[in-house]
């Protein structure tokens, strides 16, 4: 049976396809029913369509909301309409937040809690203590807040990979893909040159891979 859909916006929703399958309907009975309760609403047939994927097929198929899923069984006979009912029932159960049943179950929650705290705070406080934001720094100058040289950063950045293209053998040149995310800039020294800069996102990311791997 295939499980409730969380929509962005986290709402509450239910197949066409589970319907059809806890009322014992064919799907595309199902789907007709939809069309006809969504025009009477004057909602649009299509605005919860939506599709899935069976043997390399896709297939049209609705995502209703509460609302809408009680008013299309509503036609329905009492018996069916209790099983979607008691189905909507447990879907809200298990998309709701699960409290602490016992006193000990609190303290671990809590105690988790603080440990995710205390990974998260290196980051924390070193984005807070950045103080030029609007810069684009050289790895000197990122190396210089974690005690290391250009060249033991650079090395780490190298060892870690995904920072620096390993085709050019002449100076350092940050890969596509480090740029469009906005962690590094390709600028032109005065002498004609072309130099690697990191902006603070990249300082920020840079700052991530040493905690995470341990350097600092």
């Amino acid at each position: 049976m295939q499980d409730v859909i969380l929509a962005q916006t986290d709402k509450l929703t239910m197949s066409s396809r589970e319907i059809a399958e806890l009322t014992g309907k064919e799907h595309k009975t199902v789907m007709r029913d939809v069309r006809i309760m969504l025009e009477q609403l004057n909602e649009g047939t299509d605005l919860y369509l939506g599709q899935y994927v069976s043997n390399s097929r896709t297939y049209d198929e609705y995502n209703l909301p509460k609302r809408e899923t009680l008013l299309l069984v509503s036609g329905y006979s009492i018996g069916l309409r209790a099983k979607i009912i008691d189905r909507l029932e447990e879907l809200e159960t298990k998309s709701a937040p699960q409290l602490p049943g016992t006193f000990a179950e609190a303290l671990q929650l809590a105690a988790d809690q603080a440990k995710q705290l205390e990974l998260a705070a290196p980051k924390v406080k070193f984005v807070d203590n950045l103080v030029e934001r609007s810069t684009l720094m050289t790895a000197t100058q990122i190396g210089q807040k974690h005690k290391m040289s250009a060249v033991k950063l650079n090395r780490f950045l190298d060892e870690l990979g995904g920072v620096y293209s390993k085709s050019v053998k002449r100076g350092r040149v940050f890969i596509q893909a480090f740029l469009d995310s906005g962690y590094g800039e390709m600028k032109q020294t005065e002498q004609g040159h072309s130099q690697a800069l990191f902006t603070p996102a990249g300082e920020v990311w840079i700052n991530e891979k040493l905690i995470s791997e341990g350097v600092i």
